[in-house]
């Protein structure tokens, strides 16, 4: 669940992912007001786990929507979004510091698959 420019990184750790055989789904959260939230429930009912990617701090953002908003589901909901002090810098670059450019997102996704799914190779 992204959007915006990390809606576009998550797009291209699809292609990576669906590559290595990783099913997923990439949802563009553009308003969380209103919450789409029974494509939230259809997307965690598929998927058995939800990340979320946002390019700024995680407190007060989709991270934190997604989450109540699934609060009702028992699967877990992971969080990538901005963790150090803003800086100007090349987009690419920040993204990659702040692990959510998308070769970012393919390690964080591929470590959760393995993680809770262990017949993933």
């Amino acid at each position: 669940m992204s959007a915006g420019v990390t809606l576009h990184e998550a797009l291209k750790a699809y292609e990576e992912l669906a590559e290595q055989g990783v099913t997923m789904r990439v949802v563009d959260l553009y308003s969380v007001k209103p919450l789409d939230s029974q494509t939230l429930h259809e997307a965690a009912d598929a998927t058995g786990f939800v990340v979320t990617i946002e390019d700024h701090y995680p407190e007060g953002g989709i991270g934190e929507a997604v989450a109540s908003a699934l609060s009702d589901h028992p699967i877990p909901v992971f969080k990538l979004a901005v963790s150090h002090r803003p800086r100007s810098g090349d987009p690419e670059v920040l993204r990659t510091d702040e692990g959510i450019s998308a070769k970012a997102i393919v390690g964080s996704v591929s470590n959760l698959v393995r993680a809770l799914q262990p017949s993933y190779r």
